[in-house]
């Protein structure tokens, strides 16, 4: 198969994905790579019908990378994820609303676009987690404890300022109480990994990032997040809060840190997804499997070194984006209950 990475520059050193396009090549797929940051692009020429079997994004919040991804997918060529996808999941703002309209457990989300105007939001509700709407790897994510320290600068090593993002949109969230540990769930189109570690917000707390067990609630949670926004490469961020689990964040092409044989796995569900686009959605049921062994042209299995959780069932996916009706559960938390991260 043809396919193009468009790898940004945070990104240029990075394993994920730059083992994986190691491993495609040398799988012997033809693999191209654009730089959006810091190449010219002719992209009439470079983005054209049959160019290349899909497009793969890895990039920041707000890159151009999303803008040459989008005029793929314009003249009929597949991106993974679907593009339509990651546009709902990169702006935090819109990922909230879309996500609590579904019936998932999201916290009440605030935005401005000046943090001091957070001094309007009820003093019960503080403290609140303030983030860049655009922000990402647990950039200028910030726990104000009250009204008054809203205008604080952050912390040495953190974001240049109070707003944390240089300008642009702001939201807030209500403190989720919880161990400082967070729960990060990987899904590599269907196969969902639970790993935990230590939250930004209480960085002295110290966590051993491991693989960790996959409960069924959490497995269904993260499972509708996927049928929800499309997304088929994907990391959820949750808290295991006094009411049960909250979401607070979203990921696209995430680092599928500790998940075993993450290069192997990742780069053959790119290639399952870039011949199957994604009409595998269309399905009436899905199985959501964990630990599965990955298989390339005919090569034996890659080892798995360590254990896996058993196999989830989870039906009724949608055709993305946003297609899927709400399910209520009776055991998340309250429409007002508030979120960590």
């Amino acid at each position: 198969m043809r396919l193009c990475f468009l790898v940004e520059e945070q990104y240029r050193h990075d394993g994920m994905p730059l083992e994986v396009i190691h491993q495609l090549r040398t799988w012997g797929h033809q693999v191209d790579v654009v730089w959006p940051g810091r190449s010219l692009i002719r992209i009439s020429e470079a983005i054209q019908a049959g160019s290349h079997d899909a497009w793969v994004l890895k990039t920041v919040s707000g890159g151009p990378g999303l803008t040459l991804l989008e005029a793929a997918a314009s003249v009929g060529l597949t991106t993974v994820n679907d593009v339509r996808a990651i546009r709902g999941v990169r702006d935090k703002a819109l990922a909230a609303v879309i996500a609590r309209s579904k019936g998932l457990p999201v916290p009440v989300t605030y935005a401005a676009a000046r943090p001091e105007e957070f001094a309007e939001i009820a003093e019960a509700e503080f403290p609140l987690v303030v983030k860049p709407a655009d922000g990402s790897s647990g950039r200028a994510v910030r726990l104000v404890a009250t009204p008054d320290r809203l205008l604080d600068r952050a912390e040495p090593g953190g974001a240049a300022g109070p707003d944390g993002a240089g300008g642009g949109l702001l939201i807030a969230q209500p403190y989720v109480p919880n161990s400082g540990t967070d729960l990060k769930v990987y899904s590599v189109a269907g196969e969902l990994y639970a790993t935990e570690r230590c939250s930004p917000l209480h960085p002295a707390h110290a966590v051993r990032e491991r693989q960790v067990p996959l409960t069924a609630e959490v497995a269904r949670i993260t499972a509708e997040i996927g049928d929800v926004f499309g997304l088929d490469l994907y990391g959820v961020d949750i808290l295991l809060g006094p009411d049960g689990p909250v979401v607070v964040d979203i990921n696209d092409f995430p680092s599928f840190r500790q998940v075993p044989d993450a290069v192997a796995r990742v780069s053959a569900a790119v290639l399952d997804l870039a011949r199957r686009g994604t009409s595998w959605r269309e399905a009436s049921v899905r199985e959501v499997r964990v630990g599965e062994p990955v298989r390339e042209a005919g090569r034996e299995p890659e080892p798995v070194s360590e254990p896996v959780s058993e196999p989830v069932s989870v039906a009724g996916l949608p055709t993305p984006p946003f297609a899927v009706p709400s399910v209520p559960r009776t055991n998340w938390p309250a429409a007002s209950m508030g979120g960590g991260r």
